[in-house]
């Protein structure tokens, strides 16, 4: 073993540990901003994307009358909405429910928390699988110049930054708040 004896602890699973960061008490607000700010990026990023694509030109050297070779279209947009539709199932789930804690009486409602989780991972998955999908098959397979490519590429970010801004508002919600006492006799 590299490492000294009293730096060893055998629940360690990386040998370089994660670093801490220690955001004081503000860790929920900053943790929601930052999702937030990711949710209006993913989204933004590819509207930007629609947007070009609607007052695209012909690319340079082609006669100016030719229309450009590819638009944004409805499959376009679908990732982006499976990926949104599982944002929106995963921030509805109560965090207690998911835990089994408080009791909730129904014996099933734990497993059906569990399910609807599931399904919501499974939306926001395959909108990451559809927006890489079209990426291959409708940009780069065709050979498109690069600022027609640039539709595929933020496609596949809005989903990337849906995923992220749902794991860090998960996790940001998960803390504990400043406001928050915990009283146990």
């Amino acid at each position: 073993m590299s490492l000294p004896r009293s730096n060893y602890d055998p629940r360690r699973v990386c040998l370089n540990p994660f670093p801490n960061f220690d955001l004081g008490k503000h860790r929920r607000t900053v943790g929601v901003y930052l999702a937030g700010a990711l949710f209006a990026l993913a989204n933004w990023t590819f509207l930007d994307a629609a947007i070009l694509s609607a007052h695209a030109n012909a690319p340079w050297g082609d006669p100016p009358i030719s229309d450009p070779p590819v638009h944004v279209s409805f499959v376009d947009w679908i990732p982006g909405i499976c990926s949104l539709l599982g944002y929106i199932v995963i921030n509805l789930i109560d965090k207690d429910r998911i835990r089994g804690d408080e009791g909730f009486g129904d014996s099933r409602a734990v497993w059906r928390a569990r399910l609807f989780l599931f399904i919501g991972f499974a939306f926001m998955a395959g909108g990451l699988a559809g927006s890489v999908t079209v990426l291959v098959l409708k940009y780069i397979l065709n050979g498109y110049p690069e600022q027609f490519t640039y539709y595929g590429y933020a496609n596949v970010s809005q989903s990337v930054a849906l995923m992220l801004s749902a794991i860090v508002l998960w996790i940001a919600q998960s803390t504990s708040s400043e406001y928050e006492y915990n009283l146990t006799l």
